[in-house]
């Protein structure tokens, strides 16, 4: 019998904002309420795959056992009872207004507050609400592992994140079509327990603006404010351009993480997009290898590339416009909605190249050109270098001679050395650039190397890394899923027994399904 604790609470939006009157589980649209009560399917065969003990301790449920978590993910822990709900929320896909979607597989379970901290937890994977559309509201055990790894894989290297409690198999079939080719597939049914400070999403305020839903969207607003931005004072007007302000400082914040460790979303949708600046949504990601600002990971964005690397930056900003639209009710002028977005634009970029400054040790980046970090993006887009190994490895150039530089090519690029030789003079030519910098700044190659491998990690979730993991525990096995889970634990250390792990993609990863460009399909 699995004992009842009080550990999970009742979530405060399902005490505070509207609910949908309706019991009726099946895909709907739902007006006039924030969400739905819903209950998560029985899994009756379900079984755990991993846990988190660091943030069960930091959530204070050390005193949960594997036998509670487990119900606890599956969504059947009788503190969870009657607690469940999906929350409606809509959003942009790929530029495109798409009206309602909502936690479409996704059940928030309830809320935990630890010293003065609140978490939020939703389950994923967990069987049909009102939001699933024509989906079933499931989710597989590949997409489930490589959310799970990730999320506490960008919370180790200091990206604002959704972390992963638990992990667990649903016991049951999961019927799915990975790149949608017509080629479907059986899958393993899983499980993740996802948490945050909420799952609040720019679309939970653009779909009551889009319905001129004004009651309710002030609701949303003072919710938000009270319980998540409580520095946050003034008039109802005032309220509105301030949270448009923290968002945005919040989003900038994330977006410069990604680009500092290469990880690209994939899936840039407004309904995707936190209100608390965290990553969210761990679906077609993926980590840069060869360098490439237009590289996205998702199939379906493959022919417009809207969500590629580079472009994450201006996207951001696309983004903070519809939520501006989305509060635009409530302040009914557009102007200082306006004032934040162009101090995004302008902010977003400078710290843009103090960030690049940072990967390459420099401290004085406003005495940096733009220029300076310009020219060498396109040399590593000239020659496929890696841009996790690179900057790594950067710090092993010290007399910045021709010899030196030639290594650290040949050790970075997917490029043969014929071809890196055609560049080699125009990569002379930076590195001479970047030592008189160093030497103007004066400080020491050892105190530079601290520095930047303060900022450049060592470790990522290189896709090809994940698909090992997955297919090893679609078998059974869940060695590689334990290895690598202790290994992202410290991405900027040096881990000499796990070297295997940093080094470039492999050939046989190229082509792979799962390795090189993934779908939305989980």
């Amino acid at each position: 019998m699995i004992k009842e604790n009080e550990d999970i609470k009742a979530s405060s939006f399902t005490q505070e904002l509207p609910e949908d009157p309706s019991q009726l589980n099946q895909s709907r649209i739902v007006e006039k309420a924030c969400f739905s009560r819903v209950n998560p399917e029985k899994f009756p065969h379900g079984s755990l795959v991993h846990t988190n003990p660091l943030l069960q301790a930091e959530m204070g449920l050390e005193n949960l056992n594997e036998r509670e978590l487990l119900a606890l993910t599956l969504g059947a822990h009788p503190d969870t009872e009657g607690k469940t709900f999906a929350m409606c929320y809509g959003g942009h896909q790929f530029g495109q207004w798409a009206g309602q979607l909502g936690d479409g597989r996704a059940i928030n379970i309830g809320e935990v507050e630890n010293e003065g901290r609140g978490y939020a937890l939703q389950i994923k994977g967990s069987g049909p609400t009102p939001y699933s559309r024509r989906a079933d509201g499931n989710a597989v055990l590949r997409s489930s592992i490589r959310e799970y790894l990730c999320s506490e894989s960008m919370f180790h290297l200091g990206v604002p994140t959704t972390r992963a409690l638990s992990l667990a198999l649903s016991g049951n079939k999961v019927r799915r079509d990975p790149m949608y080719d017509g080629n479907p597939l059986d899958e393993k049914g899983a499980i993740v327990c996802r948490v945050a400070p909420s799952f609040i999403r720019f679309g939970n305020f653009q779909i009551l603006a889009a319905r001129e839903d004004k009651e309710n969207l002030e609701k949303l607003l003072k919710y938000t404010i009270k319980h998540h931005f409580p520095e946050i004072e003034g008039d109802l007007k005032t309220q509105a351009v301030s949270l448009l302000k923290a968002v945005a400082d919040k989003t900038r914040e994330m977006i410069i993480h990604w680009q500092r460790v290469g990880f690209v979303h994939g899936v840039m949708n407004t309904d995707n997009m936190s209100i608390h600046g965290v990553t969210i949504d761990y679906g077609p990601y993926g980590w840069l290898e060869n360098y490439d600002e237009e590289w996205t990971p998702n199939t379906t964005d493959a022919q417009n590339k809207r969500y590629g690397f580079q472009k994450q930056l201006k996207i951001s900003l696309w983004n903070l416009l519809q939520l501006a639209n989305g509060l635009y009710p409530l302040v009914d002028d557009a102007a200082p909605l306006e004032d934040i977005l162009h101090e995004y634009d302008d902010l977003i970029m400078k710290e843009y190249h103090q960030m690049m400054c940072a990967k390459l040790g420099l401290e004085n980046w406003e005495e940096t050109g733009i220029g300076f970090v310009k020219q060498l993006r396109g040399l590593l887009t000239k020659n496929q270098i890696d841009y996790i190994m690179f900057f790594r490895l950067l710090t092993e150039v010290d007399s910045y001679s021709e010899e030196e530089i030639k290594a650290l090519l040949e050790k970075t690029s997917y490029q043969s050395e014929e071809v890196l030789k055609i560049q080699l003079d125009e990569w002379v030519e930076w590195f001479s650039e970047l030592k008189e910098h160093v030497q103007k700044e004066g400080s020491s190659k050892e105190e530079r190397a601290v520095k930047m491998n303060l900022v450049n990690p060592k470790y990522v979730l290189r896709n090809y890394m994940a698909q090992l993991a997955i297919e090893a525990a679609d078998e059974g096995d869940n060695s590689v899923l334990n290895e690598l889970f202790e290994l992202l634990k410290n991405p900027y250390d040096e881990q000499p027994k796990m070297e295997k792990w940093f080094a470039k993609r492999p050939d046989w990863a190229l082509e792979k399904v799962g390795c090189s460009m993934l779908s939305c399909s989980s």
